[in-house]
């Protein structure tokens, strides 16, 4: 079911490797300098997820520009008219009512671990006006205005928030030692080696 999904943002990682590349080197180097002109403490994991929120937006922007998932130009006002109007299980129903909860997710998220809410309200006004945002932006350049992206959206921006504070919970019954930044930062570097070997990959070097 969500096969065509993976496919969709494996093609858009691979459109956008050039731009990641330079981003990753570049904001990589400018943040290391700012840390060591400014004597602030370098917490890796930390630095790392700010880096991948914006790789996220990136991919984000490329995802939600792309024709298979908005072909259509014009606008829909009427909620759950294009959710509903999809079989369960079909190709469309994967892509416009699937695709759009879930490139949500990691949204939720990160805006979670930035804002810190104690309630639902503060996320769900973020992605509101994030999606709507979108949605504006996309009919100004000749693609559709949908109530119900918004609403997809925020759906998964909401699970998005779940996670966090699911994560946060768990975290209170984890033993001390995960309390550390060692452990995190241990498996940020493990992500940015796999990252790295991907986009050497794409640049033709041969890994193994």
């Amino acid at each position: 079911m969500l096969k065509s999904i993976m496919e969709i943002i494996t093609e858009s990682i691979d459109n956008m490797w050039p731009m990641l590349t330079i981003f990753l080197v570049v904001i990589a180097i400018v943040r290391i300098a700012a840390i060591k002109s400014s004597g602030e403490k370098l917490v890796f994991h930390k630095e790392f997820s700010n880096l991948l929120f914006i790789i996220y937006i990136l991919l984000l922007y490329e995802l939600l520009t792309r024709s298979e998932l908005n072909n259509v130009s014009g606008y829909n006002l009427v909620p759950f008219t294009e959710i509903f109007r999809y079989p369960i299980g079909s190709n469309g129903f994967c892509l416009n009512v699937l695709g759009n909860i879930i490139i949500f997710i990691p949204f939720g998220y990160f805006i979670s671990t930035y804002i810190k809410p104690k309630k639902i309200l503060p996320i769900l006004i973020v992605s509101l006006v994030s999606s709507a945002t979108v949605e504006f932006v996309q009919l100004c350049i000749g693609r559709s205005f949908d109530v119900d992206d918004i609403i997809l959206n925020a759906l998964g921006a909401l699970i998005g928030f779940l996670i966090y504070v699911a994560f946060n919970a768990i975290k209170k019954y984890l033993p001390s030692i995960f309390e550390r930044d060692i452990i995190y930062n241990i498996i940020c570097v493990i992500i940015l080696i796999i990252i790295i070997l991907y986009l050497l990959g794409r640049m033709g070097f041969s890994i193994l």
